[in-house]
């Protein structure tokens, strides 16, 4: 085998390419500009595509939001979202009745499980200042057994989230914020009862790695996972022997430890592992996978419905990521744990 651990890498798009047991990633970045009293921008939106605006003008997006940003209410069914908030805000609200403002470092984990409808809406609360919005939504698959399990709806506020950090032999330090999968001797906070990461045997791991310049950390072995690292800022670093820029997803083996090596800049990457349900566990039931289908496509939307007035009642709504079908490129010979837009497991 090759010294390199690195399988394959792809630009980061929008939005980014996933693999099992990963069927969505993307990655939110926007500098809105003040909030007026409906918690919409106090700009005008002459000119955008409202209810499908997902063209970066003045450095934000209004997505399928018309007055507030965000995603008003639309359905998922046989998987989860999981959805870490990095700044800004997020409201959420569901057919379950559950509401939650979040934001700042705070994930919400959902199950949609055998259905649920929510909305998730970026409401800007500033109105003397900017309202930067910057969050990664993750969608993972639910083995058969379990897609039909009842939905499900938890917060994991920051403060309860674990950032450990560590010191390499000059001094220089990597902090890994904990969402899924025990690090070492640092377990996560706990995942949905029915989640296909509530069995540590599945591997199933969401990390946000901060690097500070020059410095050195080990991924553990993992085998029999994918894992894959997407490097979203800083100026890249060596993963192995290999030189890896930022804006760049990398495939990378798991039998072995893999030692990350950073450049002259403090470096951010996500990393998503887990290992993939068989064919036999992880098969549709039917409609379950043909929505992830469309939701990744944008093609399954609901109109807008009344997200002004739940914005100015304080309601709660939040933020999703629902693209349009942005698919990367697929290699000739197609494998099974390849970088590509929504693949599913089995």
């Amino acid at each position: 085998m090759s010294d390199d651990p690195v399988v394959e890498t792809m630009p980061l798009g929008f939005p980014w390419p996933a693999v099992d047991p990963f069927l969505f990633c993307v990655h939110h970045d926007d500098a809105y500009p003040e909030g007026n009293d409906v918690l919409g921008p106090a700009a005008a939106l002459t000119g955008r595509n409202l209810g499908m605006d997902f063209e970066v003008r003045d450095g934000w997006r209004m997505y399928h939001g018309r007055t507030v940003p965000g995603f008003p209410r639309h359905p998922h069914r046989g998987f989860e979202t999981v959805t870490l908030a990095r700044r800004g805000f997020i409201d959420h609200a569901d057919s379950l009745g559950a509401t939650a403002r979040f934001g700042h470092g705070d994930v919400q984990w959902m199950t949609a499980g055998r259905g649920i409808e929510h909305a998730e809406m970026f409401p800007l609360v500033n109105r003397d200042r900017g309202n930067p919005t910057e969050l990664f939504q993750i969608w993972l698959n639910l083995p058969r057994a379990r897609k039909l399990a009842d939905p499900y709806f938890t917060m994991l506020w920051d403060r309860h989230i674990p950032r450990p950090v560590f010191t390499d032999d000059a001094g220089r330090k990597a902090q890994v914020t904990v969402v899924a999968g025990a690090l070492g001797d640092t377990p996560p906070a706990a995942p949905p009862p029915d989640s296909w990461a509530a069995d540590p045997a599945n591997g199933v791991a969401i990390w946000v790695l901060k690097l500070d310049p020059g410095a050195e950390f080990t991924l553990p072995a993992a085998t029999g996972a994918n894992r894959v690292l997407y490097v979203f800022d800083g100026d890249g670093l060596h993963i192995g022997p290999r030189e890896v820029p930022a804006g760049v997803a990398a495939l990378v083996r798991t039998v072995a430890p893999v030692v990350l090596r950073n450049g002259g800049a403090p470096t951010e990457i996500l990393m998503l592992q887990g290992r993939f349900p068989s064919a036999s566990s992880s098969s549709s039931t039917g409609p379950s996978d043909e929505h992830a289908r469309r939701d990744r496509a944008g093609r399954h939307r609901l109109p807008e419905r009344d997200v002004r007035a739940v914005a100015v009642a304080g309601r709660r709504t939040g933020p999703r990521s629902r693209q349009r079908a942005l698919r990367h490129p697929r290699r000739r010979t197609p494998r099974r744990s390849v970088l590509t837009e929504g693949t599913e497991p089995g």
